[in-house]
């Protein structure tokens, strides 16, 4: 007996539930028995089936959260100057963030997601900076010391917005 889907391999399996003869290449192992993949219908759940509308709305949303906390984040460190600060502020960015848009998406959930909420940690913290070398073009530098931390709270934030959609 020949596979249904692969005519050149001899097969003595049959799908559980049509009786289609299947090869262990395209064999699924379901609770139930082999199935042929028609059959055992693997499909994504809902959670992930993420459409084209659904990632519009999600990178609208991200962008419009990314220039509030941006502009948030910018002025909270214009008027908390301590340093260590910026560390609380990356994750708050990336939960705000990462709510917002699983909100507006209906608490959908996927890569694409979570990618799209992570630029938004991306563009809030460029949003920050712009909005630092504008107010205080004097005071604001870039250290080593400096640079590192903020890459670390950005690298939080992106940490906590992809938790929140993954």
């Amino acid at each position: 007996m020949q596979c249904a889907a692969h005519p050149n391999v001899e097969t003595n399996l049959r799908c559980g539930k049509c009786g289609k003869p299947i090869c262990p290449k395209c064999m699924v192992q379901t609770a139930v028995g082999a199935r042929c993949p028609e059959c055992a219908r693997l499909y994504k759940l809902p959670t992930y089936r993420v459409s084209k509308q659904y990632y519009l709305r999600a990178i609208g949303t991200a962008l419009g959260m990314a220039v509030v906390t941006g502009l948030l984040w910018g002025a909270l460190r214009i008027f908390i100057s301590f340093f260590i600060f910026n560390l609380l502020l990356g994750p708050g960015a990336g939960y705000v963030i990462g709510e917002v848009v699983g909100l507006a998406v209906n608490r959908k959930r996927g890569r694409g997601l979570a990618m799209v909420a992570s630029l938004g940690v991306v563009i809030s913290y460029l949003v920050s900076i712009m909005l630092l070398s504008v107010v205080m073009p004097w005071g604001f530098h870039f250290g080593v010391f400096n640079i590192a931390l903020d890459l670390v709270a950005v690298g939080l934030g992106i940490f906590v917005a992809v938790t929140r959609l993954r």
